[in-house]
């Protein structure tokens, strides 16, 4: 027969059960109406499944790997949907003659995840995120709410309507409402309409869509200062000064220099007004820079080059390789001979793995690109929204019958903002620019986050915002409510304004800064990034661990360790024998009758089959099975080296080892795919079908034609759970696969089955008229794959696959654990293949029993579970998704009671909403704080869930890495990041807000003093440059040295883990150490100004000389007692300032008489004075190290 004439293209979507014993977690369709209610069609479930509640779908693999290798047909097919959509064959409009003129879609015969009522309306195919595609065949990360089959459409689908009395029941149930809002269209109005853009488009209608501008800018010329000054006086102690400042403009309130309460109040304003100027003005280079990109643009008089922000809906822009794509559009030619392309997705959605891309078939066929501009063709475009896998459109060209010719186009069709070219150059057709793009709407600015002593040491600014006014009040008192004694209140509440320290908040933050710093800078951590330097201090107080498995405690480097075929068995040690049994049956066929065949050709009757082939033949059956059962494909690079290209590591693993053994893996595009042996023969094979994997289908097929002999054969790989109910019945598949999760190898099932060409044809036409349907289109696809192919496969093998655990994640494991943090594991991955990992990578104890709770059916169940687990208090929880879900909607509050005491969770199959919502929780239950790390896309919404966010940079991109608070490399960074800079900067950051606060309060318990003793007169005790220079130059820098303080070294810190749990109890600032310093203030406020008085009592002209001198020194004291490893910069930093201020005393005479200053009366006077205030402490000190030391005391000494 004739191949490859008449095909019509066939729909690549997700292989789905249909029959009774097909599958334990049959899927479900849900669509979701325009008017809100919800659609859902069932396939059959298995008999111990849980009917009324279905697992959390999951969305299936990104399309641009599969929908590359459809079928011969795909250029010239007119369909498309998103994920797993399949192309429809070519339609017409003619029955929509008016198609562009109102907006319409023309129509369509959409695939998968989207549906079209009668031709009218629009479908609009919504996903939220794309999975884990590390843990494709195990599943490892389990499923998103929205994915292909998920859809909005404009007319219901036929099916059982879900109402509000449904929505909620069962464990499982789907929570729609915070993703609708999310996925909405813009409100703008123009953006939130749909649009049929003319190739032939005029200006004017051009400029009806938004220019493609780039801003990234916070602020305008006009908008910058009311917005910062706003941001800042937004705040009560930054509105507090500002009113305190502005008071001195009123005579009656004025107490000395304006400019003392004016100058602090300006400072802190320009450091904050010139870092956002500093970071807006780079942000605004950075737009100038990517607004003046050039690139040609097709136009009638030819190319002409234009810069990015002059690009135009409507335009056709040529991208070359390796250049960035300035906005979105439609792929209509690319100059790769496949017409399909490679696209670089790191830059939206932080994932390295490449897309392919489709060019428009029709396009791609004309001869030139010149051509393009006689078209008359229009492109039809959804409404933008911010779901970078989604796209509905259309392309339109009048033909040369009546009506217009019209292609569907999908996702694989674009070419999103900011993604780049990786393979050949491309012209695009722009639909969306400006704010309408993917790229913009999905760039959202995340809420600051505060950190547990930044609301610590609020809530104590408070106490000292009611101690200034109780202090105010008490000197009125006292004088008896005298005179204009409210009068004197404000007069009072200004000179105690120093109480709230208005250098406090400058102070912590440069304190952050370091911090950060110094974590970016920690050889012993290289390539960590803070992203959020506002939380350092969140590091050392942090009591729960959330950690993801695949790529966070393992390397997500797969190996194949294991190949069980029945009765043979090979490992490592054995590999080399699979070798020659594939030279040795590879050299028979070259030798027999049937050279150049790639496929047995033994006859596929069941029962003797197995007994009739050899070893050598079973061997390269299943090689051969897995050197063509994938969506790898092969790309040359520049300088002549070949590498694979995969969505999941897991596959590009098998198609090394496939290599390794002798089948490589040497040419693949659309339509066909070539491997050679060792000898150096070519098989070559025509693809006919490619069904993507899933983590809803677990499981992945191809259809192959062998070109030699014209053999079809249907390939299927997947998880066990699935595959142990498609093929032939076999009494070692379930034993093998529990021995190999057992070892912590991901399990991979291997089948086939050989298709005589007449059942091929009936499968593709049955299968034809099932993707063409208006109606159920997703369950009639399931039920043709299901009947005629998914019966009784043969069964070839078994692959393991190893996951190697990250570098010191077991001495990291066991120092977190030690520190008294309590870690939970939340994975995708089978409950074996989890508690494996768990028992290998000491996340459970030598001395820890395991508690498995799974496939929970009933709240009463539930209950009796919980009540066994209640009394085991040292033991390893390990749950399943199902579990979860039930506890989750019917037993909240005492899972979470229960389970949040144990020192270890592992919570299998569980789903990224899953993973955010047990953060949640953990955070509401216990209000500790909590630390998630992860490094797929899948870990984003428990990280940002989270109160410290840690993304580590894997295989799969940085999505994690750029969403998290911090960025690391690996995961055994944890520990330096945790246990030495979690410690220090929480330690240094209590004791400098501490110290901060003593330094407002001395000042003003001598002012409360100086009144006291003079009638209670609202008079400062020191004005002008002494009240400035105190709290700058005098006393800052020594003060801010604390933030290099440590109070134990680095290995001591590591070496005993158990001292970080001192620091989750909040004792370095607390009420406690707060009323302390507070009486130290009130103590040496007090001791200074009195004895001031009473030694001075024949000089009280130089008090203001005396006193301040002292408080000088004694600050600097304290300062001193206060450290515990000397800095160099602490030493200069205490030496300079004091010989600064010596210095001043000369430059200002107004307040230092130099003639007494220098007389040995006020030097032994200042001295005693000094001492009373400062050497008491001293003498506590070392009373509470000799009496009550420190934990940590014993192991520095």
């Amino acid at each position: 027969m004739s191949k490859g004439k008449d095909k019509e293209t066939f729909a690549l979507l997700p292989i789905r059960p249909s029959s009774p014993s097909a599958s334990a977690s049959a899927p479900r369709t849900v669509s979701i109406n325009r008017d809100g209610t919800r659609t859902a069609a069932h396939s059959s479930v298995h008999q111990h499944t849980r009917s009324n509640s279905p697992r959390p779908r999951s969305p299936p693999d990104h399309p641009a790997k599969h929908l590359a290798f459809a079928s011969p047909s795909s250029f010239s097919s007119d369909g498309a949907g998103s994920y797993g959509d399949g192309f429809s064959p070519t339609t017409s409009t003619a029955s929509n003659p008016n198609n562009n003129n109102d907006n319409s879609p023309p129509n369509m015969a959409l695939g998968i995840g989207s549906s079209s009522g009668n031709g009218s309306g629009s479908s609009h195919g919504y996903r939220l995120a794309k999975h884990r595609n590390s843990d494709e065949m195990d599943g490892d990360e389990a499923p998103l709410l929205l994915h292909s089959s998920t859809s909005f459409s404009g007319s219901s689908s036929s099916g059982t309507t879900r109402g509000n009395s449904t929505q909620g029941k069962g464990p499982n149930r789907h929570k729609f409402s915070s993703i609708m809002d999310d996925l909405k269209p813009s409100n703008d109005s123009k953006a939130a309409k749909s649009r049929t853009i003319d190739f032939h488009a005029s200006a004017k209608e051009k400029k009806r869509y938004p220019p493609n501008v780039t801003r990234n800018t916070k602020y305008n010329i006009f908008t910058f200062l009311p917005v910062v000054l706003w941001e800042q006086f937004k705040f009560f102690l930054n509105l507090y000064f500002l009113l305190v400042a502005l008071s001195q403009f009123i005579p009656a309130l004025k107490i000395g220099y304006i400019v003392t309460y004016v100058a602090p109040l300006c400072f802190v304003l320009a450091v904050t007004i010139g870092k956002e100027a500093a970071d807006d003005m780079k942000r605004f280079r950075r737009d100038q820079e990517a607004n003046s990109q050039r690139y040609q643009m097709l136009t009638p008089s030819g190319f002409k080059m234009v810069p990015s922000s002059k690009i135009r809906v409507g335009d056709m822009i040529v991208v070359n390789k390796n250049q960035n794509v300035p906005a979105d559009m439609v792929l209509l030619r690319t100059t790769e001979a496949s017409g399909a392309c490679f696209i670089r997705t790191d830059q939206l959605d932080g994932e390295t793995d490449w897309k392919l891309r489709l060019a428009v078939p029709s396009c791609q066929a004309l001869p030139n690109d010149e051509a393009l501009l006689e078209l008359s063709a229009s492109i039809y475009a959804d409404a933008p929204h911010k779901d970078i896998h989604s796209f509905i459109g259309n392309f339109s060209k009048d033909g040369d019958g009546p009506g217009q010719h019209t292609e569907s186009l999908s996702v694989d069709n674009t070419l999103w903002t900011n993604t780049v070219v990786a393979s050949g150059n491309a012209i695009g057709f722009v639909v969306y620019t400006g704010k309408d793009t993917r790229a913009v709407m999905n760039t959202n600015h995340p809420k600051t986050k505060i950190g547990l002593l930044d609301m610590e040491v609020n809530r104590l600014s408070k106490i000292l915002c009611v101690f200034t006014l109780t202090l105010s009040l008490a000197m009125i008192a006292l004088n008896g409510f005298a005179g204009l004694w409210y009068i004197y209140l404000f007069r009072f509440l200004i000179l105690f304004s120093s109480i709230i320290p208005i250098s406090l908040r400058v102070n912590l933050d440069m304190g952050k800064t370091v911090y950060a710093w110094q974590i970016m800078n920690d050889k012993e951590i290289p390539g960590t990034i803070v992203r959020t330097s506002t939380i350092p201090e969140e590091l050392g107080r942090i009591e729960y661990l959330l950690s993801d498995k695949t790529g966070t405690l393992t390397k997500n480097d797969m190996e194949l360790k294991k190949l069980h075929m029945g009765t043979m068995s090979y490992s490592v040690d054995t590999m080399d024998e699979i070798s020659t049994h594939l030279d040795t049956a590879y050299s028979q066929q070259s030798s027999g009758f049937n050279r150049a065949r790639g496929i047995s050709t033994a006859p596929s009757h069941v029962g003797g089959n197995k007994a009739r082939r050899d070893i050598s033949s079973r061997v390269r059956d299943i090689v051969l099975a897995l050197a063509l059962c994938h969506n790898v494909t092969p790309v040359e690079e520049d300088n002549g080296s070949i590498t694979y290209q995969a969505s999941s590591p897991d596959e590009v693993a098998i198609v090394r080892w496939t290599e390794s053994v002798g089948l490589t893996l040497v040419f693949r595009d659309i339509t066909n795919i070539h491997v050679r042996n060792a000898g150096g023969d070519i098989f070559e094979f025509e693809i006919l079908q490619v069904f993507p994997f899933t983590s809803e289908t677990k499981r992945m097929g191809i259809i192959v034609r062998d070109l030699a002999t014209g053999e079809i054969t249907f390939f299927e790989k997947g998880a066990d759970v699935v595959m142990s109910r498609i093929v032939q019945y076999n009494d070692w598949l379930e034993e093998e696969c529990g021995n190999m999760a057992r070892e912590g190898l991901r399990t991979l099932v291997i089948a086939r089955k050989r298709l005589s060409e007449e059942l091929y044809q009936e499968f593709e036409a049955e299968y034809h008229v099932a993707k063409t349907s208006v109606t159920d289109r997703t369950t009639a696809m399931n039920n043709v794959v299901n009947r005629i192919l998914e019966r009784d496969l043969e069964l070839l093998g078994l692959t393991g696959v190893e996951d190697k655990l990250q570098d010191k994640v077991k001495q990291t494991l066991e120092r977190l654990r030690n520190a008294g943090l309590k870690i939970w594991m939340l994975t995708g991955d089978k409950i074996e293949t989890a508690t494996c990992i768990a028992i290998s990578s000491k996340l459970v104890a030598r001395n820890q029993s395991i508690h498995q709770i799974s496939k929970l059916q009933n709240p009463m169940d539930a209950r009796d579970e919980l009540d066994l687990l209640r009394g085991k208090k040292d033991c390893c929880l390990v749950i399943d998704g199902e579990s979860i879900q039930l506890y989750l909607d019917s037993l909240r509050d005492e899972f979470i009671e229960i389970t949040v005491r144990l020192p270890a969770v592992v919570c299998c199959r569980c789903s990224p909403t899953q993973k955010a919502d047990i953060a949640r929780l953990i955070k509401q239950y216990t209000k500790k704080r909590i630390c998630c790390i992860g490094d797929g896309g899948n870990d984003v919404s428990m990280i940002q869930q989270a109160d410290v966010g840690v993304g580590i940079v894997g295989k799969e991109g940085k999505q994690a890495s750029l969403a998290a608070d911090f960025s690391v490399n690996q995961f055994s960074y944890l520990d330096n990041l945790l246990l030495w800079h979690g410690r220090n900067s929480y330690k240094r950051s209590a004791k400098l807000s501490q110290f901060v606060i003593h330094r407002g309060l001395i000042i003003s318990i001598m002012q409360a003093v100086f009144s006291a003793m003079f009638y209670f007169a609202p008079i400062a005790l020191y004005q002008g440059w002494l009240i400035v220079g105190y709290t700058t130059i005098y006393t800052n820098a020594p003060v801010f040295s604390l933030v290099l303080d440590q109070d134990v070294p680095k290995e001591i810190a590591l070496m005993y883990p158990e001292l970080y749990k001192d620091l989750t109890k909040g004792r370095s600032l607390s009420y406690k150490t707060f009323f302390s310093w507070l009486l130290i203030s009130v103590y040496q406020g007090g001791a200074i100004m009195i004895l001031s008085i009473w030694l001075f009592e024949n000089q009280f002209v130089n008090i203001v000389s005396i006193s301040f001198t002292a408080l000088v020194l004694n600050e600097l004291l304290m300062v001193a007692l206060e450290i515990n490893t000397w800095h160099r910069f602490m030493i200069v930093s205490e030496i300079v300032t004091l010989l600064v201020y010596i210095g001043s005393m000369a430059f200002l005479p107004t307040y230092f008489d130099m003639n007494f200053i220098l007389t040995k009366t006020f030097l032994w006077k200042v001295a005693v004075m000094t001492a009373v205030s400062s050497c008491p402490l001293y003498v506590i000190k070392i009373l509470r190290r000799k009496y009550a030391p420190p934990s940590y005391s014993k192991l520095t000494e």
